[in-house]
């Protein structure tokens, strides 16, 4: 908000918001590298210890640049508060340490990143906490798979790879009905084309390694919501256990979110492109991307975006015995695009993820998700769209 209570738009939020300047008045913000902070007397640090004085005290758990960037993607967000981690896997592990317990049950959309899968049924099912998954655009599956212990729902939209979109509004509401937590990872829109929270989603999750960073430089994460929760729930468990995002990345992904706006907006735009240009090719099946027509959730995604993302994936044509070496032949072939797992980078990138992403997903997993071995995935970067369709077609070729 400004001096005069006038709303500020988001690129001045992505510049300005959060930033809080030292003894020294810098114009950048400082960049903390401390471990801890000296305190004028034993009384003052129990009192910062004990939670009774506003203050630093240890950099697990409280830092002045991290901080900062708390602020400013809570604004960004438009939540009350934020709470940074070390990387995106880290916080949705963090918020599940200090919201579940053995016996509690999470719902999680099918399509979402491989990692999750994992945490939600390898890594939290040893300590009895069970996960069902569904079809995150099927609101009636949501509520289908719900039981009386049902404590969390978790989901990706656009999803990751399968561009899935869930009903917000929906599965908001479901969450108040039930009592359970709703958390929504953001990481293909950003806050500048969704904002989750705003249809009453509870919790907004995001990897800011991908697009808040920008230039694929810092691993980060965050989680975006109600002040009580941030710093009453999930505050106290990472400063016990420590997931912590370091001074340093924080500073970058400060620098990143400056840009965020420009970029997002932009390479959108060329997604967009791309994505139609790819739709036409003799060689492609299908193009799964939010912002074609043919997309099954197109309406949707129009409804609750305020743009269609960067990220399109898209089918080859191929049998299924060829599908794998057609899909890496093509990959192999580009020289432009960067074969990397990575996205939301400048630069625009590449990836398999039927054996990257979703790699360590059972067969029978990835085919539930839809995640074909002929599925290829493109990060649009900001490169010139006739660029990279020369590339493509070198490897469409191939």
């Amino acid at each position: 908000m400004s001096e005069d209570n006038r709303p500020f738009g988001s690129r001045t939020r992505a510049v300005r918001a959060g930033t809080v300047r030292s003894q020294f008045n810098e114009h950048s913000e400082a960049l903390f590298l401390t471990s801890s902070f000296v305190f004028d007397s034993a009384e003052q640090a129990a009192r910062r210890f004990a939670g009774q004085e506003e203050g630093y005290v240890y950099s697990r758990f409280s830092n002045p640049t991290v901080r900062m960037f708390e602020q400013r993607l809570a604004e960004l967000e438009g939540g009350q508060d934020c709470l940074a981690t070390a990387s995106g896997m880290s916080a949705i592990l963090t918020l599940c340490l200090a919201h579940l317990k053995a016996g509690d049950h999470v719902v999680c959309g099918s399509n979402v990143f491989g990692a999750t899968v994992q945490l939600f049924s390898n890594v939290l099912a040893r300590f009895g906490i069970e996960a069902s998954y569904v079809q995150g655009s099927e609101p009636a599956a949501w509520r289908a798979a719900a039981r009386s212990r049902t404590r969390l729902l978790f989901c990706e939209t656009p999803s990751n790879p399968m561009m899935e979109v869930t009903d917000l509004e929906a599965f908001a509401s479901l969450g108040r009905e039930l009592g359970a937590l709703t958390v929504v990872d953001n990481c293909f829109c950003t806050p500048v084309l969704q904002r989750p929270l705003q249809y009453g989603v509870d919790v907004v999750m995001h990897t800011g390694t991908k697009f808040l960073d920008g230039q694929g430089r810092v691993l980060g994460g965050a989680l975006v919501g109600r002040a009580d929760f941030i710093r009453e729930t999930l505050l106290p468990a990472l400063r016990t256990t420590g997931p912590s995002l370091s001074p340093f990345n924080a500073w970058v992904l400060l620098k990143g979110l400056e840009t965020l706006p420009l970029r997002i907006n932009a390479q959108s735009a060329s997604a967009l492109q791309l994505a139609r240009w790819l739709q036409s090719h003799p060689a492609v099946a299908r193009v799964l991307y939010t912002g074609l027509e043919s997309h099954p959730q197109h309406a949707l995604a129009q409804r609750q975006q305020h743009g269609f993302g960067a990220v399109v994936a898209f089918e080859l044509k191929a049998t299924q015995s060829e599908a794998r070496p057609r899909a890496w032949r093509l990959i192999d072939a580009v020289r432009l695009l960067s074969i990397t797992a990575n996205l939301g980078d400048t630069r625009s990138t590449i990836t398999h993820p039927a054996s990257t992403t979703h790699g360590r997903l059972a067969p029978e997993v990835r085919q539930r998700a839809g995640i074909s071995e002929s599925l290829v995935r493109i990060a649009v970067g900001l490169e010139d769209v006739e660029d990279l369709q020369h590339d493509l077609e070198r490897g469409l070729q191939a």
